[in-house]
C-alpha cells in the first residue's frame, strides 16, 4: 500500500512511525539465525527504510505447485521459529507498532503471515517479508491468519480457495502439527475472530476516510471476508474435529 523501490540488492520504502520497531524486530530475527527475513539496513539519505532484497517471487495465490504438504510444513516451521525468537522480548516490546497489542502477549506476531508475503524459489519457501503489521500478541492469533490463508479456510467462491472442506481441515491439522501447537481447543474460535477483525479493519478504515480501505471494499474484499466467516461457522464441527 506504499511505494517500494528496488535499488541493487536493497529495497527502499517510505518510513512509517513503526519502521524503527520493525527494523529492531528484523535485527533480532536475523541474530537468531532466521535468514528468511530481510536484513534491516537502517534508513537512507531520503529517510526511506532500507531492507535487503530476497530473490524469488511472492505467491498472490497458492498455485498448484505450491499446494504440497512440504510448502505448508515449511511455512508452519518458519512461523514457529519467528515466534520462538521473539518470546523473550514480547512483553517489553508492546509499543511502537502499527497494529494494536493482542492479549495475551506471548510473542511478536508477524500480523500478515500469508502466501502473498512469502517468497518462493523453485516451489520452495525461501523468505517472508512485510512486517508492517507486526505486533505483540498470542501465537494463536498469528496462527489463525496463517491457517486462513494457507489451509485455506475459505468459501469455494473465494478466488484463493481450493480443496474440499475435509482437505482444508486436514491442512489445518498438519500446519498445527508442524508448528508444534499443543493447546488447540480455542483455535477455531480465534480463527473466527481473526476473519471478523479483517472485515472490521476495512469498515473502520473506510469510515475514517482511508481511500485504500474503501477501494478494498469496492473491490469486494469485505464481502469475501464475510462469506469466509460464514463458511467457517457452517463447517465448524469439521475443523474442530480436525484439531481435537
Amino acid at each position: 500500500m506504499s511505494a517500494v523501490t528496488r535499488v541493487g540488492d536493497t529495497v527502499r520504502r517510505a518510513a512509517q512511525p513503526w519502521s524503527a520497531q520493525v527494523q529492531r524486530l528484523l535485527a533480532r530475527l536475523r541474530e537468531a539465525g532466521i535468514v528468511e527475513v530481510p536484513q534491516p539496513l537502517g534508513f537512507d539519505e531520503q529517510g526511506r527504510e532500507v531492507l535487503s532484497f530476497i530473490p524469488g517471487a511472492v505467491a498472490h495465490v497458492l498455485t498448484p505447485e505450491l499446494r504440497g504438504d512440504d510448502v505448508l510444513a515449511s511455512a508452519a516451521r518458519l512461523l514457529r521459529r519467528i515466534h520462538d525468537a521473539t518470546a523473550g522480548v514480547a512483553s517489553d516490546w508492546r509499543g511502537g507498532w502499527q497494529a494494536p497489542v493482542r492479549e495475551p502477549v506471548e510473542v511478536i506476531c508477524h500480523g500478515d503471515f500469508a502466501p502473498y508475503n512469502c517468497v518462493f524459489a523453485q516451489s520452495r519457501l525461501v523468505g517472508v517479508i512485510d512486517f508492517d503489521h507486526a505486533h505483540a500478541g498470542s501465537r494463536a492469533w498469528d496462527l489463525a491468519y496463517a491457517l486462513y490463508r494457507f489451509a485455506p479456510v475459505m468459501h469455494p467462491t473465494n478466488p484463493e480457495s481450493f480443496g474440499s472442506v475435509a482437505e482444508q481441515a486436514r491442512r489445518v491439522r498438519l500446519f498445527c502439527d508442524e508448528y508444534g501447537l499443543q493447546d488447540r481447543e480455542a483455535l477455531v474460535g480465534i480463527m473466527q475472530a481473526r476473519i471478523a477483525s479483517m472485515a472490521d479493519f476495512l469498515i473502520r478504515g473506510a469510515a475514517a476516510g482511508d481511500e485504500r480501505m474503501q477501494a478494498n471494499i469496492d473491490e469486494g474484499h469485505l464481502q469475501i471476508y464475510l462469506c469466509d466467516a460464514g463458511y467457517l461457522s457452517e463447517h465448524l464441527p469439521i475443523f474442530q474435529a480436525a484439531l481435537a
